[in-house]
Protein backbone atom coordinates (compact mmCIF):
# COMPACT_ATOMS: atom_id res chain seq x y z
CA UNK A 1 0.00 0.00 0.00
CA UNK A 2 1.04 3.16 -0.42
CA UNK A 3 1.38 6.53 1.35
CA UNK A 4 1.12 10.22 0.57
CA UNK A 5 3.32 12.43 2.84
CA UNK A 6 3.12 16.03 3.19
CA UNK A 7 6.11 17.59 3.99
CA UNK A 8 6.72 20.93 5.96
CA UNK A 9 6.19 23.23 2.64
CA UNK A 10 3.56 21.29 1.23
CA UNK A 11 4.88 19.22 -0.99
CA UNK A 12 3.41 15.85 -1.39
CA UNK A 13 5.50 12.50 -1.62
CA UNK A 14 4.45 8.83 -2.50
CA UNK A 15 6.32 6.50 -0.34
CA UNK A 16 5.57 2.98 -0.52
CA UNK A 17 5.50 0.61 2.14
CA UNK A 18 7.86 -1.87 2.87
CA UNK A 19 6.98 -5.09 0.48
CA UNK A 20 8.69 -8.31 1.90
CA UNK A 21 11.46 -9.67 -0.12
CA UNK A 22 10.27 -13.03 -0.21
CA UNK A 23 6.89 -14.69 -2.02
CA UNK A 24 7.05 -18.23 -1.92
CA UNK A 25 10.06 -20.32 0.06
CA UNK A 26 13.21 -20.39 -0.07
CA UNK A 27 15.65 -24.35 0.80
CA UNK A 28 18.99 -23.49 2.49
CA UNK A 29 20.38 -26.33 0.38
CA UNK A 30 24.28 -27.88 0.72
CA UNK A 31 26.12 -30.75 1.69
CA UNK A 32 27.07 -31.46 5.68
CA UNK A 33 28.91 -29.04 7.83
CA UNK A 34 27.74 -26.00 5.49
CA UNK A 35 25.98 -24.14 7.55
CA UNK A 36 22.36 -24.58 6.77
CA UNK A 37 20.96 -24.77 9.98
CA UNK A 38 22.37 -21.45 10.86
CA UNK A 39 21.72 -19.39 7.75
CA UNK A 40 18.40 -20.67 7.60
CA UNK A 41 17.70 -19.26 11.07
CA UNK A 42 19.21 -15.50 10.21
CA UNK A 43 17.06 -15.83 7.23
CA UNK A 44 13.92 -16.41 8.51
CA UNK A 45 14.27 -13.86 11.72
CA UNK A 46 15.53 -11.53 9.65
CA UNK A 47 12.61 -12.03 6.81
CA UNK A 48 10.03 -12.93 9.58
CA UNK A 49 9.17 -16.39 8.31
CA UNK A 50 8.98 -19.67 9.56
CA UNK A 51 11.75 -22.11 9.73
CA UNK A 52 11.92 -26.24 9.29
CA UNK A 53 14.55 -28.14 9.42
CA UNK A 54 14.96 -31.00 6.94
CA UNK A 55 16.51 -33.45 9.20
CA UNK A 56 12.80 -32.95 11.18
CA UNK A 57 11.29 -34.68 8.40
CA UNK A 58 13.65 -38.16 7.98
CA UNK A 59 11.72 -41.01 8.94
CA UNK A 60 13.38 -43.10 11.95
CA UNK A 61 15.09 -45.44 9.74
CA UNK A 62 16.67 -42.75 7.07
CA UNK A 63 18.46 -41.31 10.93
CA UNK A 64 19.68 -45.06 11.71
CA UNK A 65 21.33 -45.69 8.60
CA UNK A 66 23.08 -42.34 8.69
CA UNK A 67 23.82 -42.94 12.20
CA UNK A 68 25.75 -46.02 11.20
CA UNK A 69 27.63 -44.26 8.68
CA UNK A 70 25.72 -45.50 5.94
CA UNK A 71 24.73 -43.43 2.88
CA UNK A 72 20.92 -42.69 2.00
CA UNK A 73 19.75 -44.17 -1.45
CA UNK A 74 17.07 -42.22 -3.66
CA UNK A 75 14.80 -44.61 -2.26
CA UNK A 76 15.41 -43.74 1.32
CA UNK A 77 15.09 -39.96 0.32
CA UNK A 78 11.59 -40.01 -1.63
CA UNK A 79 9.66 -40.03 1.59
CA UNK A 80 11.51 -37.43 3.22
CA UNK A 81 11.75 -35.06 0.11
CA UNK A 82 8.19 -35.45 -0.45
CA UNK A 83 6.98 -34.44 3.01
CA UNK A 84 9.43 -31.39 3.34
CA UNK A 85 7.61 -30.58 -0.06
CA UNK A 86 4.09 -31.11 1.83
CA UNK A 87 4.75 -28.77 4.35
CA UNK A 88 5.90 -25.79 1.77
CA UNK A 89 2.57 -26.34 0.17
CA UNK A 90 0.88 -26.00 3.57
CA UNK A 91 2.46 -23.01 4.72
CA UNK A 92 1.77 -21.73 0.95
CA UNK A 93 -1.81 -22.49 1.20
CA UNK A 94 -2.47 -21.05 4.62
CA UNK A 95 -0.81 -17.70 2.55
CA UNK A 96 2.52 -18.17 4.41
CA UNK A 97 6.12 -18.46 2.79
CA UNK A 98 8.91 -19.93 5.08
CA UNK A 99 12.70 -21.03 4.98
CA UNK A 100 13.67 -24.77 5.27
CA UNK A 101 16.68 -26.79 5.54
CA UNK A 102 17.39 -29.11 2.99
CA UNK A 103 20.47 -30.96 1.31
CA UNK A 104 19.03 -30.83 -2.25
CA UNK A 105 22.16 -32.46 -3.23
CA UNK A 106 20.73 -33.32 -6.85
CA UNK A 107 18.52 -31.76 -9.35
CA UNK A 108 15.76 -34.57 -9.15
CA UNK A 109 15.24 -33.33 -5.66
CA UNK A 110 14.87 -29.77 -6.03
CA UNK A 111 12.52 -30.48 -8.75
CA UNK A 112 10.33 -33.11 -5.80
CA UNK A 113 10.70 -29.56 -3.93
CA UNK A 114 9.59 -27.44 -6.92
CA UNK A 115 6.53 -29.29 -6.77
CA UNK A 116 5.37 -27.48 -3.65
CA UNK A 117 2.58 -24.77 -4.00
CA UNK A 118 4.30 -20.95 -4.33
CA UNK A 119 7.65 -20.19 -6.22
CA UNK A 120 10.39 -22.39 -4.52
CA UNK A 121 13.65 -20.87 -4.02
CA UNK A 122 17.45 -21.98 -3.60
CA UNK A 123 19.82 -20.96 -1.39
CA UNK A 124 23.15 -23.23 -2.16
CA UNK A 125 25.95 -22.92 0.95
CA UNK A 126 29.17 -24.39 -0.74
CA UNK A 127 32.43 -24.43 0.00
CA UNK A 128 35.80 -26.62 0.05
CA UNK A 129 36.00 -30.07 1.26
CA UNK A 130 38.59 -29.29 4.05
CA UNK A 131 36.26 -26.24 5.14
CA UNK A 132 33.12 -28.25 5.86
CA UNK A 133 35.59 -31.41 6.89
CA UNK A 134 36.95 -29.20 9.77
CA UNK A 135 33.22 -27.92 10.22
CA UNK A 136 31.45 -31.30 10.76
CA UNK A 137 34.62 -31.72 13.24
CA UNK A 138 33.57 -29.48 15.86
CA UNK A 139 30.23 -29.91 15.87
CA UNK A 140 28.54 -32.30 18.19
CA UNK A 141 24.77 -33.60 18.94
CA UNK A 142 24.20 -34.59 15.17
CA UNK A 143 23.80 -37.81 13.51
CA UNK A 144 25.41 -37.26 10.24
CA UNK A 145 29.02 -38.70 11.21
CA UNK A 146 32.31 -36.60 9.16
CA UNK A 147 32.88 -40.21 7.43
CA UNK A 148 29.68 -39.19 5.20
CA UNK A 149 31.19 -36.12 3.63
CA UNK A 150 32.42 -37.24 0.71
CA UNK A 151 29.64 -39.30 -0.22
CA UNK A 152 27.29 -36.68 -0.63
CA UNK A 153 30.07 -34.14 -2.28
CA UNK A 154 30.13 -36.91 -5.14
CA UNK A 155 26.26 -36.91 -4.96
CA UNK A 156 25.66 -32.70 -4.96
CA UNK A 157 24.89 -31.51 -8.43
CA UNK A 158 25.19 -27.94 -8.12
CA UNK A 159 22.09 -25.56 -9.22
CA UNK A 160 22.27 -25.31 -12.83
CA UNK A 161 21.74 -21.92 -14.27
CA UNK A 162 18.24 -22.43 -15.34
CA UNK A 163 17.37 -23.01 -11.76
CA UNK A 164 16.04 -20.37 -9.31
CA UNK A 165 18.73 -19.91 -6.81
CA UNK A 166 22.23 -18.69 -5.75
CA UNK A 167 25.03 -20.19 -4.77
CA UNK A 168 27.24 -18.56 -1.77
CA UNK A 169 30.86 -19.83 -0.54
CA UNK A 170 30.71 -20.28 3.14
CA UNK A 171 33.79 -19.02 3.71
CA UNK A 172 32.52 -16.03 4.44
CA UNK A 173 30.62 -14.93 8.13
CA UNK A 174 27.07 -15.80 8.22
CA UNK A 175 25.76 -12.25 8.54
CA UNK A 176 27.29 -11.94 5.19
CA UNK A 177 25.92 -14.82 3.69
CA UNK A 178 22.83 -13.53 4.38
CA UNK A 179 22.85 -10.12 3.36
CA UNK A 180 23.88 -11.38 -0.22
CA UNK A 181 20.86 -13.87 -0.15
CA UNK A 182 18.63 -10.81 1.06
CA UNK A 183 20.06 -8.33 -1.90
CA UNK A 184 19.59 -11.82 -4.42
CA UNK A 185 15.99 -11.71 -3.34
CA UNK A 186 15.06 -7.91 -3.69
CA UNK A 187 16.63 -8.38 -7.56
CA UNK A 188 14.44 -7.80 -10.55
CA UNK A 189 13.74 -11.15 -12.02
Amino acid sequence: MDTVVMNATGDARVESAPRPPVTGHLVVMGVAGSGKTTIAGLLAARLGLDVAEADEFHPQANIDKMSAGTPLTDADRAPWLAAIRDWLTEESDVGRSAVVTCSALKRSYRDVLRGAHGRVRFVHLDGSPEVLAERMAHRSGHFMPPALLPSQLATLEPLDGDEDGITIDVAVAPEAIVDSVLAWLTEPA
